[in-house]
């Protein structure tokens, strides 16, 4: 009688299982990379994320965190989190656009007012509707939000930028993809693709003469130890987003999945107040390091790094315009 009541109960427990389609939660490990530099708030965030999916799965997900390009580097993440050499990487839209042309759209040159202008788009319903359909159905890859990168200002080794002028011929630094070498020229300048593992030795030895990234990536890097100044132009509100390869994120059960979004909000939300309380106080802090900090007329950048993207038709022939004004009528 003893077995048989044991076996009704190990039944029903299937049963329910089968029912609800649920898979019972197995050890799983993701491998999270990142070129993002140590003390930087998107690399803290890495383990606010991987503390907070153990805590939430009881430790049945483990997330083990690849930081200052250790496993990767800029120009192979991407490649390994589509192939699923890595399960999780931070990517930008820029990276996303050499394969969804339309993409570029949102990392162009002043597409953003503000922090609270792009997260509202990218952590919103646009974002849900429009955006994360097409990086998973067209890259196999699952985004989990937007986190800010902060805004980005020109840093430069010798030549003081007070005006949209002072960028004629300055070689500067860009990632190595189409829509960020553009950026490069539409802000006046002749931009050189270099991977950010470089980039400190080239300022240091003059093989660039700039590069532009938000004021905290400056400080964590140590740019301002080779350079000397830096020029307030906030051309891009910049962002990345996390991202889980599609067929791990598939092989993950429902309570999984639920846990490793509320995660990724929760690392969101840590970086982001990190990042803007970071930009604020960091002007005194270079200043204090000895670089001079110039303030030219943003109206002036934008003019006319918004007439070089129209003339870019090849480019913005690509864009959704609908989008483009539903998301530029949100600006505050």
């Amino acid at each position: 009688m003893k077995k048989i009541v044991v076996f009704l109960l190990v039944l029903m427990t299937l049963t329910a299982v089968w029912a609800t389609g649920e898979k019972e939660a197995e050890k799983v490990e993701l491998i999270f990379t990142s070129v993002s530099v140590s003390g930087d708030s998107h690399t803290e965030a890495m383990y606010v994320f991987a503390d907070k999916v153990a805590e939430l799965t009881d430790g049945s997900v483990e997330v083990k965190v690849y930081d200052n390009g250790t496993l990767f580097t800029q120009e192979n993440e991407f490649d390994a989190l589509v192939s699923g050499e890595a399960d999780m990487a931070y990517i930008s839209f820029p990276t996303l656009a050499t394969q969804i042309p339309s993409f570029s759209m949102f990392g162009s040159g002043y597409f953003f007012s503000s922090y609270d202008h792009m997260t509202s788009v990218l952590n919103g319903s646009i974002a849900e509707d429009n955006i994360w359909p097409q990086v998973r159905d067209t890259l196999g890859i699952e985004p989990l939000g937007s986190m800010y990168l902060g805004s980005r200002q020109v840093n430069t080794r010798n030549r003081q930028v007070n005006s949209y002028d002072d960028m004629e011929g300055l070689l500067m630094r860009m990632p190595n993809s189409e829509s960020w070498l553009f950026l490069g020229e539409a802000l006046g300048a002749n931009p050189t693709p270099l991977s950010f593992s470089e980039l400190y030795t080239a300022l240091q030895t003059g093989a660039v003469d700039g590069q532009d990234n938000p004021l905290p990536t400056v400080e964590k890097a140590k740019f301002y130890e080779v350079t000397q100044y830096i020029a307030i132009t906030n051309h891009v509100i910049d962002s990345i987003m996390p991202c889980i390869n599609k067929a791990k994120w598939d092989s993950l059960t429902v309570d999984q999945q639920s846990a490793v979004r509320e995660a990724a909000k929760a690392a969101i939300e840590f970086n982001d107040k990190a990042r803007i309380e970071s930009e604020a106080s960091l002007v005194k802090f270079f200043e204090g390091e000895g670089m001079t900090v110039t303030y030219p007329d943003i109206t002036e950048f934008r003019d006319n790094v918004q007439a070089a993207n129209a003339a870019n038709t090849a480019m913005t022939s690509t864009w959704d315009m609908d989008l483009y004004d539903k998301v530029q009528a949100m600006a505050k």
